[in-house]
């Protein structure tokens, strides 16, 4: 049986797994990515990881009723019962990871390199509160 992993391991080890996929794939050439396909894929994986981040810190899936899945509102209202201020970056990345990069591929590098920036500042928001919720 696979070992349970903290979430907040998990969740950076999607992100640099987001990078790597970039780094090895998706061709940069000057401020562009060459494949597209690359960048949804790195854009959504990055996304994972903030979710599972998430996940850690707020029960979002512990306070869904009939539904099996949770989806951004269900996160943005989790958010905004723990930390409000948060809410604005949480939509940022949403957009910017699994929309911007995740559906439309967005090649820009400056764009791509934004949305992991706000992955891991998510991330690094997820590992401060979880540490705080567990001890």
């Amino acid at each position: 049986m696979a070992e349970l992993k903290h979430p907040i391991q998990e969740a950076e080890r999607y992100l640099e797994n987001a990078r790597q996929i970039l780094s090895e794939k998706a061709g940069k050439d000057g401020n562009y990515y060459q494949d597209g396909k690359y960048v949804r894929m790195a854009g959504n994986t990055a996304w994972n990881g903030v979710l599972i981040a998430l996940d850690g810190v707020l029960d979002v899936r512990k306070n869904l009723k009939s539904r099996q899945r949770p989806d951004i509102k269900d996160y943005q209202a989790a958010m905004s019962q723990k930390d409000s201020k948060m809410t604005r970056p949480l939509h940022v990345a949403y957009e910017t990871l699994h929309l911007v990069l995740g559906y439309d591929g967005n090649l820009r590098y400056k764009i791509v390199q934004d949305g992991l920036e706000q992955a891991k500042f998510m991330i690094d928001w997820a590992k401060k509160n979880y540490q705080d919720k567990n001890n």
